[in-house]
């Protein structure tokens, strides 16, 4: 009981503890009032001060923003043929974290059908999904056609998607390869046409915005903006006289045989290019075709010495200058050698002794035009490369397109005034060619190329004496005369045709190659001109290597035929020149 009594004592004395102490129970109160207010303070500066960074911690972990793609303007020709359309297709992408989540790869069959069907190495794609196991979106194949995108589907992996997006598809093929350029994966032009009006091409993608949850599903639409379509786009080609003008230079390429063929067309009366081919060319459509050397526009990239090709433009402005009159009569050498300096320049043809310009144009005589050349000032001749368009662009507004080599010096020696008159000293573009004889076909008018069809024909600017033109034209129709034309391969049965054909050796590092340019350009009918051409062919091998040999026929054929599907009247019955 002792025992029993002591013990209660002790507990009575620990119930009575240490005395409360009041301000210490009000620091604990204050303390936790202090963070009260503090979390109330808090939440009041994230709610009413600062929401927005809420918010949008918020939305970047639920909001989506869902692209719809636009398809892309198509290009059509001046009739309204298809030369570059979109289609629909899919985009085979995976979601790695989502295929390890739902037993990885064990499925080795269903994966191995999967690669197979996207033409992929089994190993690789395996490796590539192991590899890439912690990211959410990696893509397998793009642009895959709607059959083997349904395969896809049907095989039910985890992880594995698809997405709709569009390709490029040409129907012309190779034909306008060059012309049209291509797109890449993405849809934006890399070449010709497609880059070139690439802004216009492309449309604006729709967006859809969404709310999701952890899960990935949607469970609210924000808002959705509607896509824009690409802008189509009509060109001034016609396909009719594309396909015409590519068969000859695909032809030529395999018969002369050369390296590659050249031809562009115009309507003089415009300026608008009905064809711009060349020649080997590519399938637009297979990536695995795309060389170098095939995709490259020759006619408005490759530069060369035109050649006799300039000749016309130095008679005119003999005749302009009143040097001489289509009367006067030139002496030529009948060795077929003229002096001039240390040099010495030389016909290929034999040509009368006293010559009329005419002549010296109909037979392409480099002592004749020499001659006129040194009766004149060289500031003269070159005015009127100038004036038609020998020292700018074309006005086609085509990217890659070049200028050629324009001469600027402040002295000449004689015989550079005298290889200038034939085409040496100075280079060109086939459309820069084509350029100048448009602008002498349209009696002196010089209007801008264009490779987009034109509602209003432009204006133009009189750089020529039309009286004189017409002269010049009718002296390059003796060209085509089969009784002393070097040109008579370019005739064509039933339509007056003035041409003028040209032949430069390649230049080389310190001089001139082995290799040879071979032109021909004209227009026609002479009566009422309506189309200018130009076909070069650019280092043709064999014996025949002049531009009446080799251009010429290919020429022929090609006007010929432009002219019937223009329906253009035959005007070889007439003798004159509209007036």
């Amino acid at each position: 009981m002792k025992l029993f009594n002591r013990s209660n004592k002790k507990t009575q004395v620990s119930r009575q503890g240490t005395p409360f102490l009041k301000w210490r129970f009000a620091i604990v109160c204050g303390f936790i009032l202090l963070g009260f207010f503090g979390l109330i303070a808090r939440a009041a500066y994230i709610q009413v001060l600062e929401p927005g960074r809420l918010i949008q911690e918020g939305d970047a972990r639920s909001l989506r923003v869902q692209l719809m793609p636009s398809a892309r303007g198509i290009i059509s020709d001046r009739n309204g043929e298809q030369l570059a359309v979109s289609v629909p297709v899919q985009a085979v992408f995976a979601n790695p974290v989502e295929i390890f989540k739902h037993g990885g790869l064990s499925e080795t069959n269903r994966w191995n059908a999967l690669a197979d069907v996207l033409d992929l190495d089994r190993a690789k794609l395996l490796k590539r999904l192991e590899k890439n196991k912690n990211r959410k979106f990696i893509y397998l194949a793009r642009q895959v056609s709607p059959p083997m995108a349904n395969y896809v589907q049907k095989l039910k992996l985890p992880g594995i998607g698809l997405r709709a997006e569009s390709r490029r598809f040409y129907p012309s093929g190779e034909v306008s390869a060059q012309l049209i350029g291509f797109t890449g994966i993405d849809g934006h032009g890399l070449d010709g046409i497609e880059k070139t009006y690439d802004g216009w091409l492309t449309g604006e993608p729709g967006r859809r915005t969404v709310r999701k949850d952890r899960y990935g599903r949607v469970v609210e639409n924000i808002s959705q903006q509607s896509r824009q379509p690409g802008k189509p786009l009509e060109l001034s080609i016609d396909q009719r006289i594309q396909a015409i003008a590519y068969r000859a230079a695909k032809e030529g390429v395999m018969d002369i045989p050369a390296t590659s063929v050249s031809i562009a067309i115009s309507d003089v009366r415009t300026g608008e290019i009905l064809a711009m081919v060349n020649a080997p060319s590519f399938n637009p459509n297979d990536r695995n075709d795309r060389q170098p050397y095939k995709m490259r526009n020759r006619v408005i990239t490759d530069t060369f010495e035109p050649g006799s090709t300039v000749k016309p433009f130095v008679v005119y402005t003999a005749l302009k200058n009143g040097v001489v009159n289509e009367h006067t009569l030139i002496n030529i050498p009948q060795s077929k050698h003229f002096r001039v300096g240390s040099k010495v320049i030389t016909d290929v043809s034999r040509i009368e002794p006293l010559a009329t310009v005419q002549r010296i144009l109909q037979k392409s005589s480099n002592i004749g035009v020499s001659k006129l050349s040194l009766a004149m000032p060289v500031e003269d001749i070159l005015d009127t490369y100038r004036k038609v368009g020998f020292d700018e662009p074309s006005g086609i507004n085509l990217i890659g397109e070049t200028t050629g080599h324009f001469p600027n010096r402040y002295r000449w020696s004689d015989i550079g005034r005298a290889t200038l008159a034939y085409g040496y000293g100075i280079s060109l573009t086939p459309i820069q060619l084509l350029h100048a004889y448009t602008t002498l076909g349209a009696y002196g008018i010089k209007r801008p190329l264009s490779i987009l069809k034109t509602e209003k024909v432009v204006p133009g600017e009189q750089v020529l004496d039309p009286k004189i033109a017409k002269k010049i034209l009718l002296m390059i129709e003796s060209v085509t005369d089969k009784a002393g034309g070097g040109g008579w391969r370019a005739a064509i049965p039933g339509y007056r045709v003035g041409v003028k054909t040209g032949t430069a050796k390649k230049a080389i590092a310190g001089g001139y190659g082995n290799d040879y340019f071979s032109y021909t350009v004209g227009v026609a009918p002479i009566s009422h001109p309506r189309l200018a051409i130009v076909v070069m062919v650019n280092e043709p091998k064999g014996d025949k290597f002049y531009g009446g040999a080799v251009a010429a026929p290919i020429l022929s054929k090609v006007l010929g035929g432009a002219l019937q599907i223009l329906n253009v009247p035959p005007d070889a019955d007439t003798l004159k020149i509209d007036k």
